[in-house]
C-alpha cells in the first residue's frame, strides 16, 4: 500500500481477468488450461514424465515458476530431473514449522524396499550405458527370490508377496508396461532422485548382510 501526505491510505486494485479469460463458469484462476492440467498431474502423482506426457512436460517448463509457486504454498516441492525428463512433488522441509501432510503415503513391505533398490540399481546401470532401464518380470522374481527365507518359509505366500510388490510398482507407475510386450517394462527415472546414491549404498549392504546371515544358518555345524 502507498500513503499520501495527509496519511491517506491509497488500496491497490488487483486488476481484473480479460473478459473470455475465464475457463467456465465462476472460474477466478490465474493459470492457462496447459498448466491447470500439469499441475493437477504433479498433485495427483507420483510423477509427470517427458517421454508419456509431452504436452504436460513443455507446459511444466513454460510455467514453472507459477507452478513451484502454487505448491509451496501447499508447503510442496516440484522436483526436476531435466536431463531424465521427470518431474514430481514431495513434502517441503519446513523445520519445526507445524505443517499439513497433502501426499498420500504408502507403507513398504521388506519386499517392497528390495524391488525398489533392484530397479534404482537397474536404472543406474542403464544410464551409465546412455539408454534408458528396461525390466523382464521373470528377471524381477529371480532377483528377489534370494531373500525368500527372510519372508517366509511358505513358497506359495512369497510368490503371492513379490507379485504383490510388482503390481504395486506397475500402479505407482514406477514400472511402465513397454508397447507390445506383456512382461517388459521401463523403469521410472524418478528413482534416481528419490533414492540417492548413498541411500541405495546403505541399503544394499543391509540387505547383503540379511542375506548371508540367511545363508550362514543353513550351513551344517563345523562348516
Amino acid at each position: 500500500m502507498n500513503l499520501l501526505e495527509d496519511d491517506t491510505v491509497l488500496v491497490e486494485t488487483v486488476a481484473e481477468k480479460p473478459k473470455g479469460a475465464a475457463l467456465f463458469d465462476g472460474d477466478c484462476g490465474s493459470l492457462p488450461l496447459d498448466a491447470r492440467r500439469a499441475f493437477c498431474q504433479l498433485l495427483a502423482g507420483p510423477s509427470l514424465d517427458a517421454g508419456r506426457q509431452t504436452q504436460l512436460w513443455t507446459a511444466l517448463l513454460r510455467h514453472e515458476t507459477a507452478l513451484r509457486s502454487r505448491l509451496c504454498d501447499l508447503f510442496l516441492e516440484l522436483v526436476i530431473d531435466r536431463e531424465g525428463g521427470v518431474a514430481f512433488t514431495r513434502q517441503f522441509d519446513t523445520g519445526e514449522l507445524e505443517t499439513p501432510v497433502l501426499l498420500r503415503t504408502s507403507p513398504l513391505t521388506f519386499i517392497d524396499s528390495v524391488l525398489l533398490l533392484y530397479l534404482r540399481q537397474q536404472l543406474a546401470e542403464a544410464e551409465a550405458h546412455g539408454h534408458r532401464a528396461v525390466v523382464e518380470e521373470a528377471a524381477l522374481v529371480d532377483a528377489l527370490s534370494v531373500y525368500e527365507k527372510s519372508v517366509s518359509t511358505d513358497r506359495a505366500g512369497f510368490a503371492k508377496r513379490v507379485a504383490g510388490a510388482i503390481t504395486k510398482m506397475k500402479d505407482n507407475h514406477v514400472l511402465d508396461k513397454l508397447r507390445g510386450s506383456d512382461d517388459r517394462y521401463e523403469v521410472s527415472p524418478a528413482l534416481k532422485l528419490l533414492f540417492s546414491a548413498e541411500d541405495v549404498q546403505a541399503l544394499a549392504q543391509a540387505y547383503r548382510e540379511l542375506r548371508e546371515a540367511d545363508e550362514g544358518e543353513e550351513k551344517p555345524d563345523g562348516e
